[in-house]
This record gives structure tokens, sequence and C-alpha cells, in this order.
């Protein structure tokens, strides 16, 4: 009977070998979502903590006047006054309607050109380049420009934002159509996939990632190129956040600016959490994330 329970037990033993080892040992490492959650908010909070401390020493070697630069305390009484009137909201409202409709179109431009431009050779040859260059072009060239177009007006910022971030979309859509593995695209062919099909089905998901880059980028090139405009386009709006950055900058008040500022910074974190949940959601949906470290 001994004899029998040991040869069970070995052979228990062996069936859980192999991959079925691999995944207990996958399933042994997960761990609950407050403490997913827990290790990824930590490292931002201890960042936070050593960017106040250290904003805090520098305000106390007297290294600036306070008028200049205030301290932490006096800036985050600042900025709750502000959360606490309808300058500050209607400022926030006013940025993100602009940054939205520019950013939006800049999609629509970015995307339809990058799929033209990666799909034609004959395009490619000709304005390629062109779209590289575009890219590197600093936002804040194209104002004078735009200035003598449109004027000081709504257009001219909007103007700006598409030609500083259609062209990044653009590049991501483009470097993600040419790392699509030819062998998807003739196995879609084989199984039917023609025209619009073929890049509904196969080279669109195949792409993604590369395409959600070019987005990120995009969006970064147009939150950029907007607070540009709205410092030097100050007189069509008294309430934008660039406008308020200028206002406290001309009255000398260091504090509204420096809360100014930072409701722009909260502002790109919040954007770039977002397009980190739509990677990590395409990771997760092609199997290149660990389960045990979502």
């Amino acid at each position: 009977m001994a004899s029998d329970t040991l040869t069970s037990s070995a052979r228990t033993d062996a069936e859980i070998t192999g991959l079925d080892a691999l995944e207990i040992a996958g399933r042994d490492k997960e761990v609950s979502r407050g403490t997913r959650l827990w290790a990824a908010t930590w490292p931002k909070l201890a960042a936070l903590a050593i960017a106040i401390a250290a904003w805090q020493l520098v305000v106390l070697s007297g290294w600036k006047p306070p008028y200049s630069l205030p301290g932490p305390l006096e800036v985050g009484r600042e900025l709750m006054a502000q959360a606490q009137s309808p300058q500050l909201w209607d400022g926030l409202v006013t940025t993100l309607r602009r940054a939205a409709v520019g950013y939006v179109f800049s999609v629509a431009v970015g995307l339809l050109l990058g799929l033209a431009v990666a799909r034609s050779t004959v395009l490619r040859a000709a304005i390629g380049s062109m779209i590289t260059a575009l890219q590197t072009m600093p936002s804040i060239a194209w104002f004078p420009l735009a200035i003598l177009l449109f004027e000081l007006s709504e257009k001219a910022i909007f103007f700006v934002v598409v030609l500083g971030a259609a062209p990044s979309i653009a590049n991501g859509v483009i470097s993600g159509v040419d790392y699509v593995p030819p062998l998807l695209l003739r196995a879609g062919r084989n199984l039917g996939a023609r025209g619009l099909n073929l890049y509904r089905y196969v080279i669109a998901p195949a792409a993604l990632p590369a395409i959600v880059a070019g987005l990120k980028q995009g969006w970064a090139f147009s939150w950029r190129s907007l607070m540009a405009g709205e410092l030097l386009v100050v007189g069509i709006s008294q309430t934008s956040l660039g406008a308020q950055l200028t206002y406290s900058r001309e009255l000398s008040d260091a504090p509204w600016l420096l809360s100014t500022m930072i409701v722009i910074l909260v502002v790109g974190l919040v954007v770039d959490a977002a397009f980190g949940a739509a990677d990590k959601a395409i990771r997760r949906r092609w199997g290149v994330l660990d389960q045990a470290g979502q």
C-alpha cells in the first residue's frame, strides 16, 4: 500500500511538470488588484514627494526671493483658491476644447496621410521625407506664418496644432504598416481580404501598437503647440490656460503662474495615463503582457 502511495505521488509530480508547472507558477504569482494598484502608485507618489522636497530646499536656499520663487505651500494654497473660482475651470474648458478639436482633426489627417503614403510607392517617394521634415519643425516657427494667414484668431492656433500633430501621427501609421509581416498580408489575401477589408482585418490590427505610439506622440506635439499658441495669441481669449500664464507673468504673480503650470502638467499626466491604459490593453490582447504583473 505504501509503495502504491509513493508511486501515485511520483506520478502526480510528473504530471505537473513542463507547461503545467509554468502555469501553476504564474498563478501563484497573481496578486490582488489593490496590490497591483499600490505597486503602480507608490513610485509616482515617491517621485512627487522628492520633487516637492527638492523644490522646498531650493526655496530655503535663498537662490531666488520668495516673490519670484514661492514655496510649495504657498502655491498649493493658490491652487486651492483658483480651484474654487470659475476662472480656472473656464480656462481649462477653453484650452481642452481647442486641444480636442485640433487633435481630432490631426488624427483624421494623420491616419489618412499615413495610410496613403505607406501603401503608395509614388507618394512615399514624393512626400515621405517631407512628413518627417514637418515633424522636426518647431511649432513656434509656424506662428509667424499662421498669424499672417489667419491674424490673431482661433484659426491661427488650430493651424499650428494640426501642423504639429498630424506629421507625428502619419509617421506612426507609416512605421506600423511597414512592419506588418508580409506573411500576414499573404494569408489575408488568401482568405479573401481585399481593399478596405485587408486594412480592417489584417493591416490595422497588426500596425495598432505603432499607431497608438504615433497617436501618443501626436498628442504631445499638439499639446505643446497649443500652449505656445495660447501664450502668443492672448487677445482672443481671456480665460485659456495659456492666457492665464501670460497674465500672471505680466502681473508678477508667481503663485498664480506656478499653479497654472501644475494644472497643465496634471492634464498631461492624465492623458499619458489614458494612452498607457490603451497600450496595456493592446499588449494584453496580443498576449505579451505578464498576467502576474498587470
